[in-house]
């Protein structure tokens, strides 16, 4: 067959079998152009039906469109895909700032198995100590709470709960944390007095709660200067 580039109109001759059933994609080598070449029988069947000629050239616009259909079809999805992924790493670095605004959502993370500081504190140097008044058993608890987070918190209430050795809780005291708010980075103090400790105590767990869950009676005043100040002596007039 003979082949007509449709640039510079050089002619070659080809043998029908280099092109195959299907056709072929051929480059000119005089100007360097490239074109399809349809197989010979095919060309003869679209010259002898004119209408096969255009319902093939709708076929190759539909198979256009289908391409483009499905390229926007995966671009969509993977913008889609990217923007949850996105959120994903998100709810998990900041998932202490979440539950602090979601509290519900603290379980969904234990569920999951990431562990969740709502506070942004941690305990620091805890000391325990059992003592008695008179024969009433006294435990106090006392320790710092660091601010780990990169802001400034409001302290909440500090909850110890006395445990028997089969972990049930025997009793359960709450304290105030001081200063009332902590800088990133800097810790607070507390102390926590626990009277008429059952005996049978012998675990100690800690963890801090909002101060809406603390009783008021246990919620002892801040003192003050003045309170701190050593009494004055009087000297007795001569």
């Amino acid at each position: 067959m003979i082949l007509t580039c449709p640039n510079c109109e050089t002619q070659y001759f080809a043998d029908d079998s280099t092109i195959g059933e299907s056709g072929r994609t051929v480059k000119c080598a005089a100007c360097g152009g490239s074109w399809f070449v349809e197989p010979k029988h095919l060309d003869e069947t679209v010259r002898r039906t004119p209408a096969a000629a255009h319902e093939i050239y709708r076929e190759k616009v539909r198979e256009q469109r289908r391409r483009k259909s499905r390229t926007a079809a995966l671009v969509s999805w993977l913008v889609t895909a990217g923007v949850f992924f996105a959120l994903g790493v998100a709810a998990i670095m900041y998932r202490n700032e979440v539950v602090k605004l979601w509290p519900e959502a603290g379980s969904i993370y234990k569920q999951i198995g990431f562990n969740v500081n709502r506070f942004g504190l941690d305990f620091e140097d805890i000391q325990r100590s059992r003592t008695f008044n008179d024969t009433v058993p006294v435990v106090t608890v006392a320790g710092k709470a660091l601010n780990i987070s990169r802001s400034t918190v409001d302290t909440p209430a500090v909850r110890v709960d006395l445990k028997d050795e089969r972990g049930i809780i025997v009793a359960t005291t709450y304290g105030r944390i001081r200063p009332d708010r902590l800088a990133a980075g800097d810790s607070g103090t507390f102390q926590v007095v626990v009277e008429q400790a059952p005996m049978e105590s012998f675990e100690i767990e800690l963890k801090f709660v909002d101060l809406a869950d603390m009783p008021p009676r246990d919620e002892a005043p801040t003192p003050t200067a003045e309170d701190l100040m050593a009494p004055e002596t009087e000297t007795p007039a001569e």
